[in-house]
């Protein structure tokens, strides 16, 4: 039997009231094991340890929080091999995207560690004489992090890291299709002699018993939550009852806009790169191909020639490129997408079908479609799937106006040599995010990400700007007194 690898709640090592076994999507045959399943007990045993684990966090000394999460960050990025070949393992993404995810998840880490150092209010005088004002930021208190499948590790630490650093307590959901990346990580966090029990828990277990009851108890101040748009509507409903404090990343349809003047080498390099990177899993994946008809025809000969030379494999094979898509649901899913796009008229350039390899897995020929327009639900609806679709523009305005009608807004792109047209599409591209001349997907750790319309709620994640979510703000009035 698989080895069962547990929850961890209050400082403990917890067995769950089930569990699931973990398969490798790139090989159905291989296991990394069974997941205990949390229950609502239990996630309310979670939630009861942290509000007193977090009073003392809160309470303790800069350097401790400094000391820990550099110690977690610093093992993450001397771990990245063995840790990225297990999250390769697990999600599907190629090896070496697994390594970068958990190296940047370190990076994260030892960001935050700094960030801890820098506690810095603000001071004022006030209108009245005599008054002095202070101004400084507290821990917001208990934080749920509920996390997606797609970066198992990296967006996780990027919600954890800013609540340990700014005093906060953790209750994690990871999700189920990818624990393993989740217990490596508790394990580390569990051998930090500076955290309190109770501090940081992990509660693997399905949406609709541990991330209901983590959304409606008032024992939660702050939800992060990334995940898709229908399930972040119905957190934020339960939320409302309490006012508990959300920040949610959801769905997206991100536009690279290739212009007439652009170098169509470099142009079929961003656009493949952010398209069918990660299996095209990523929320940041460019999905919408805006192309100027001048250049369109030899764009998408140019790209079909690209997408057709992706290596499809075996997550840890040498010289993959596509690894399987996470699941067979997800498999089902773009596959009836791609039916969808015929029915729809669009012309299928290449690719879109189930692969049969020498591993039994989740695999998918990278898709590339021609002809659509963006009233096609292909190009209104997110489809987290290796496949793009090629809409043919007029001009720059129809570029942008196109670019723009979307409900959603986390990153845009364009791929142009002229300064004036990149200046003006960064200014007026209605999106979170906005890359010129790089693929849309890709972002930095010390700076603000985050959409607009459906793609996101709340405060910014990443950066300093973490702080606006994961602190409340305290003005305190003093009266000097008079001088003896």
């Amino acid at each position: 039997m698989s080895e069962i690898f547990k929850n961890y709640i209050a400082g403990a090592w917890v067995e769950g009231a089930t569990s699931v076994e973990n398969l490798n999507p790139s090989d159905l045959s291989d296991s990394l094991g069974r997941f205990a399943q949390a229950d609502g007990a239990q996630t309310h045993d979670a939630i009861a340890a942290a509000r007193v684990a977090q009073a003392r966090w809160a309470a303790s000394g800069l350097e401790d929080r400094y000391a820990a999460l550099t110690a977690i960050g610093e093992e993450l990025k001397a771990r990245a091999d063995e840790l990225g070949r297990q999250l390769s393992r697990e999600e599907g993404k190629p090896l070496a995207e697994g390594r970068g995810e958990v190296y940047r998840a370190g990076q994260f880490f030892t960001y935050y560690a700094a960030e801890a150092l820098r506690q810095i209010g603000d001071a004022a005088d006030s209108v009245r004489p005599g008054i002095e004002i202070d101004v400084r930021r507290e821990p917001v208190g208990v934080v749920a992090v509920i996390s997606p499948w797609n970066f198992p590790m990296a967006t996780a630490v990027w919600k954890i890291a800013p609540a340990l650093a700014f005093g906060n307590a953790v209750v994690w959901k990871p999700a189920n299709l990818t624990p393993a990346s989740a217990w490596a990580l508790a394990e580390i966090v569990s051998r930090q002699p500076q955290i309190p029990p109770g501090l940081f828990n992990l509660v693997m277990g399905p949406g609709g018993s541990v991330g209901q009851t983590l959304v409606e108890s008032d024992g939660i101040d702050a939800i992060s939550f990334t995940g898709s748009v229908e399930v972040g509507r119905g957190i934020a409903a339960a939320a409302a009852l309490n006012r508990t404090k959300l920040q949610m990343e959801m769905g997206s349809k991100n536009p690279l806009v290739v212009m007439d003047d652009a170098d169509l080498d470099l142009a079929v390099q961003v656009a493949v790169g952010g398209a069918y990177g990660g299996t095209g899993q990523k929320c940041t994946a460019s999905s919408r191909l805006i192309v100027h008809e001048a250049v369109h025809d030899a764009f998408v000969e140019k790209t079909a020639e690209a997408v057709r030379a992706l290596t499809v494999g075996h997550a840890l094979a040498e010289g993959v490129k596509v690894g399987p898509v996470v699941s067979e649901s997800q498999l089902n899913t773009n596959l009836d997408y791609i039916a969808l796009a015929e029915t729809e008229g669009a012309e299928r350039i290449c690719g879109g079908e189930r692969l049969s390899l020498e591993h039994e897995g989740y695999y998918q020929a990278p898709a590339l479609f021609a002809n659509t327009t963006n009233a096609m639900r292909i190009n209104r609806e997110e489809m987290f799937a290796p496949i793009a679709c090629v809409i043919k523009v007029g001009s720059y305005e129809e570029a942008l106006a196109t670019a723009n009608d979307t409900r959603f807004g986390l990153t845009a792109g364009i791929v142009t040599r002229s300064l004036a047209r990149a200046t003006h599409f960064k200014r007026n591209a209605r999106s979170g995010c906005v890359m010129v001349n790089l693929p849309t997907a890709g972002t930095d750790y010390h700076v603000p990400f985050g959409g607009r319309g459906d793609s996101s709620y709340g405060p910014r994640e990443q950066g300093r700007y973490a702080e606006e979510f994961y602190t409340s703000v305290k003005t305190a009035y003093i009266a000097a007194g008079a001088p003896e």
